[in-house]
């Protein structure tokens, strides 16, 4: 078992409740990244489901949720051949801190796209991509720790004082440990780049408050590549969508969200 894989680790209780342990490796300054508690999530809902892939998930972020003991409570809403729907919540000391509503299905690993858009945006050949320097001790950003980034340098300009003043934001991505993507890396790698508003001069922690993303296949090996982008900044509130290619260029998940302006 992986890092990653024992920090998302869901413990069956019942056929309605799982334990977790949240991870402290996953914090951005204190609150834990919202990928990886959609990870933990649906480790816990697909281990209950008669399906083996999450490809709709939807998630109200109710507030910043810290390292520790938790559970994650289910409910089926609905169960057929193809699909089954599942409320799930993640709560800690009886606070609920994420509600989902998660559909699971059976992906063909072999399908065959009938129609497949080429990417809006491409990056640079990966030796001509940055890495950002390791967060400093005691910063309590750990996250930066366990995934590998490597940004399309206009898009990191923010870090040197040269935003592009567009919301955007580009990289490669693996997970720092070496593992081979699936459905929970994805779900990492949809929240894992830093706000399109760095790029647009707004520095500061950038709460989520919905965020709705798609499996779309199941990824190859390799490297993924993450591209963000947002459409509206406004009364302190932004949007940013995301698509992850895998190393064969398909388009592996797809993401939306909604969020608050950080404030530094």
């Amino acid at each position: 078992m992986t890092k990653f894989d024992e920090a998302t680790r869901a413990v069956r209780v019942d056929e309605n409740t799982y334990d977790v342990c949240l991870d402290d490796g996953y914090s951005i300054g204190g609150p834990l990244n919202g990928g990886y508690l959609m990870a933990v999530v649906l480790r816990a809902v697909v281990d209950a489901s008669p399906h083996e892939h999450p490809v709709s998930t939807s998630v109200q972020f109710l507030r910043s949720a810290r390292p520790g003991p938790g559970q994650v409570r289910l409910q089926t809403v609905k169960s057929g051949r193809t699909a089954t729907v599942t409320r799930a919540t993640l709560i800690s000391q009886d606070v609920p801190y994420l509600e989902t509503l998660i559909t699971t299905a059976t992906l063909d690993p072999d399908a065959v796209p009938h129609y497949r858009e080429s990417p809006a945006t491409s990056l640079p050949p990966l030796d001509d991509c940055v890495k950002l320097p390791d967060p400093k001790p005691g910063s309590g950003i750990t996250l930066g720790l366990q995934t590998d980034l490597r940004f399309d340098p206009p898009t990191i300009g923010w870090a040197t004082g040269t935003p592009t003043r567009r919301p955007e934001s580009r990289a490669y991505f693996r997970l720092a440990e070496p593992q081979d993507p699936d459905p929970y890396v994805l779900a990492l790698a949809v929240d894992a780049l830093p706000p399109v508003t760095f790029s647009a001069g707004l520095r500061g922690w950038a709460p989520t408050v919905e965020l709705t993303w798609h499996l779309r296949a199941l990824p190859a090996p390799g490297w993924l590549t993450v591209t963000a982008a947002g459409r509206l900044i406004s009364d302190d509130w932004f949007d940013e969508d995301v698509e992850v290619h895998d190393s064969t260029g398909a388009l592996v998940a797809q993401s939306r969200q909604l969020a608050r302006v950080g404030r530094a």
